[in-house]
């Protein structure tokens, strides 16, 4: 084990040896494993968008073995998955990736200001998968935050009790915020602190812009003279909310979009100090070549 995976496991002192176990898998797995950070491959889109909107582009991957076969060959450090997915190929694959099963979801058939989330997976269905991981979607900002909050807090305990890594997709969401504000940088912050507050070790969050959502906050920005300007300094802070940079922080990669400005994106957060990336449609939807060199790539990016 490396010293940086070693003192990364020190955060986490309350956690029994399982979960230290799983989350030293996490770390240690893949061409990133013992640096200390992450490029995971996310695909619940097909649940949470659509599948032809999800995988048309790519029509090999509606076929859930593809991906585990995708983040296997990138070299990634897990993959993350609604059940199906997952228990569609985790006995082909056992034993060659750590799994993150994604134990809730979110549709697209209704037109909802305030979006909440279906329970559907459970911690006893990671455990026979294999997984290493729960993965579970807050949404601040909505109506619904407060009972998210609490259906978390009770699966994250009972996760923890039987050795699993807890991974928390913060989104600010909702009526509460405007769309601007939604990847805002004081939001996407307090998205972070939350995460960590419910139990997270992961918390997942968007790459935030420098527009700030609350007037109390801004206040605030500006008399601290908090540097938001470039993607690094809005990463260095969102990782600073974060207790400090004392649990791992990663960040999504939204929608497709070129190789440069994924590629620029990842500068930015390996420069503020990011642990990584989750990175979904930017590689299930090219064409299974061309997202392993952008892998490649990126992993390239957070090995410098």
């Amino acid at each position: 084990m490396t010293e940086r995976v070693r003192e990364i496991l020190s955060w986490y002192g309350s956690d029994n040896p399982g979960t230290l176990t799983n989350l030293s898998r996490l770390l240690n797995h893949g061409k990133l494993g013992g640096t200390g950070k992450l490029v995971i491959l996310p695909v619940d889109q097909g649940f949470e968008h659509g599948p032809a909107r999800s995988f048309a582009p790519n029509p090999p991957a509606y076929d859930p073995r593809y991906h585990f076969e995708l983040a296997i060959e990138a070299g990634c450090n897990a993959y993350a998955a609604p059940l199906g997915f997952l228990e569609a190929a985790a006995r082909d694959f056992a034993g060659q990736i750590p799994l993150i099963l994604k134990v809730n979801s979110h549709d697209v058939l209704g037109d909802e200001r305030d979006p909440d989330q279906a329970m559907t997976g459970s911690v006893g269905d990671a455990l026979r998968l294999g997984c290493s991981a729960i993965g579970y979607t807050i949404y601040p900002g909505s109506s619904h935050r407060l009972e998210m909050y609490g259906r978390i807090r009770a699966y994250a305990e009972e996760a923890k009790r039987h050795g699993l890594v807890v991974v928390v997709w913060s989104y600010p969401r909702g009526s509460g915020l405007s769309k601007e504000g939604e990847t805002a940088i004081d939001v996407t912050g307090y998205a972070a602190q939350i995460a960590a507050q419910l139990g997270a070790h992961i918390v997942k969050v968007k790459l935030p812009s420098a527009h700030i959502e609350q007037e109390a906050a801004r206040k605030v920005y500006l008399k601290e003279k908090i540097p938001v300007e470039t993607a690094a300094e809005r990463v260095r802070h969102v990782v600073q909310c974060a207790f400090n940079g004392r649990r791992i922080v990663i960040f999504s990669g939204g929608p497709a979009e070129s190789d440069d400005t994924v590629l620029n994106e990842v500068r930015g957060i390996h420069e503020g100090g990011g642990f990584g990336s989750i990175i979904g449609r930017n590689s299930f939807q090219r064409k299974k070549a061309d997202a392993l060199k952008l892998l490649d790539r990126v992993i390239g990016i957070y090995k410098s």
